[in-house]
């Protein structure tokens, strides 16, 4: 064996040369640099003349930030979500495609070594040249058993730039998945909220079903005695109806609420009708909304963080294109045995081997490295461009949820107290009618307006809860940053 090492020394030394090159290799093409997100001087708070800043709260956005509304069932509709719903499991899957993606691109870096193992049985022709030269024609057996191996030295960094851009791809694509995270837990506290809102708007109809009912009941008695006209009992019977009218497209509306949270946990149709059928009370608002810092934004929304790591990989792309104008140098190498009968393979002298460097440099691809070269370059300023966008968009979507969950809180006070006095008014205009003190146009219209103050006032609580869900979206509430690092 050492007089194989011997014979072998004077092209390892070589090899070692281009080893100690490849590792001190320079990787050509722009570094890539995290861009400032513009956001620092951004103020996440609501303009002066819509109030409601003292609720504000300068706190880390919660991760699970539905918590805020003391709504157990909520709760557990977002941990069903969480683990069930199709759209984050293929997310998954698509993360582990990037690993395998990246792994394939890592491999690049590395030396491939193959084995080989060959028979053949074989003869030349008797009428041939190599015969009239002398050469034996019976058939003889060829045995060689080897290895082959080959290795590119990363030169000028286009393998590093790859797996750089693998990499960054990887992690656009986890916080790809987490944007979805993001979403499905806004959807899941949306569409619950307007169920709720629904059941609501349910009972309401009821109520005023009642009333109308009540007041159906006096006006036909009151015909019967001779004090009230047809009119009277006519609009009565109107006014039922168009309640009772109201009562079908309402449960359709709250059946498909319902099929649509079922949907977003990957379950049947009416898998959840059981558990949501039974009305229960809007939650809440919470007292203290947590916004954190303005800088932090750009941490917190994984969309952001993926438009970066977009415009990282797009940044690795142009020194893969700039790699490929410069010379490929590798190494290739073969050992093994040969013998022409199969006892003589262990025979030290059935040896061979071959090793040496490959040089391949490009001189004419028509235009083709040039062009790749500026698509790649446009593509970077595409992401950066698209990463701008993504933080702009990102500023205004917060500042618009700021405004509308500020004026939602006026609104609804405004329309509790529409809601008290044309309560207060129905009363009075029941008490005389039924006194005979005044006309049933009154009662009409009093109903009419508490129907219209009780059903904004039920829209008025559920939009002011949506916009909580909507600011929570735009804040990148949803995930836990720390654990996907």
């Amino acid at each position: 064996m050492s007089a194989f090492f011997e014979l072998l020394q004077p092209c390892l030394k070589p090899m070692v040369v281009l080893m100690t090159l490849a590792l001190a290799g320079c990787a050509v093409g722009p570094d890539f640099v995290q861009p400032g997100s513009e956001l620092g001087a951004a103020q996440l708070t609501p303009r002066p003349e819509l109030g409601s800043g003292d609720s504000l709260s300068a706190a880390d956005v919660p991760s699970q930030w539905w918590q805020l509304f003391n709504d157990p069932l909520l709760a557990l509709l977002q941990s069903r979500a969480q683990a069930g719903n199709l759209d984050l499991q293929m997310a998954a899957e698509r993360i582990e495609q990037s690993r395998a993606q990246l792994g394939i691109t890592a491999s690049r870096l590395l030396p491939n070594v193959g084995a080989n193992a060959s028979y053949a049985r074989e003869a030349i022709s008797e009428h041939g040249k190599f015969a009239a030269l002398g050469a034996p024609t019976d058939p003889s057996n060829f045995w060689q058993l080897g290895f082959d191996a080959s290795w590119e030295i990363d030169l000028w960094g286009r393998a590093r730039r790859a797996r750089e851009g693998a990499a960054a791809t990887l992690e656009a694509t986890v916080y790809d998945r987490e944007a979805a995270r993001v979403a499905l837990s806004a959807e899941v506290a949306r569409t619950y909220l307007q169920l709720r809102g629904t059941q609501a708007q349910l009972d309401i109809a009821r109520q005023n079903l009642t009333i109308a009912e009540r007041t159906l009941g006096l006006a036909e008695s009151r015909e019967r005695n001779g004090v009230a006209t047809h009119f009277e009992t006519s609009s009565a019977r109107a006014q039922l109806a168009t309640i009772k009218a109201m009562l079908p497209e309402l449960a359709q509306r709250r059946n498909a609420q319902m099929n649509a949270l079922a949907l977003l946990m990957s379950e049947p149709p009416r898998a959840l009708d059981a558990q949501l059928r039974h009305a229960m009370p809007l939650p809440s608002l919470p007292t203290r909304v947590p916004v954190g810092v303005p800088s932090e934004l750009a941490q917190r929304r994984p969309d952001i963080l993926r438009a970066e790591a977009q415009l990282h990989a797009a940044t690795a792309a142009i020194g893969v294109a700039k790699a490929d104008f410069y010379p490929r140098i590798g190494l290739k190498g073969r050992i093994g045995v040969e013998a022409f009968d199969s006892g003589d393979l262990a025979s030290w002298d059935a040896r061979f081997f071959s090793i040496g460097p490959t040089v391949y440099l490009p001189i004419f691809q028509g235009g083709r490295l040039v062009q790749r070269l500026v698509l790649n370059e446009s593509r970077q300023k595409t992401a950066a461009l698209a990463y701008r966008q993504t933080v702009l968009r990102a500023w205004h979507e917060v500042d618009d949820a700021l405004d509308a969950w500020a004026a939602q809180q006026r609104q609804h006070d405004e329309w509790r107290v529409s809601y008290e006095q044309n309560k207060q008014a129905l009363h009075a205009a029941e008490r005389g009618y039924q006194q005979g003190a005044t006309d049933y146009l009154s009662v009409l219209t009093a109903q009419l307006n508490l129907l219209a103050s009780q059903t904004s006032l039920n829209a008025s609580a559920t939009n002011a809860t949506l916009t909580v869900v909507n600011l929570y979206k735009s804040l990148g509430g949803g995930w836990t940053p720390e654990q996907v690092q």
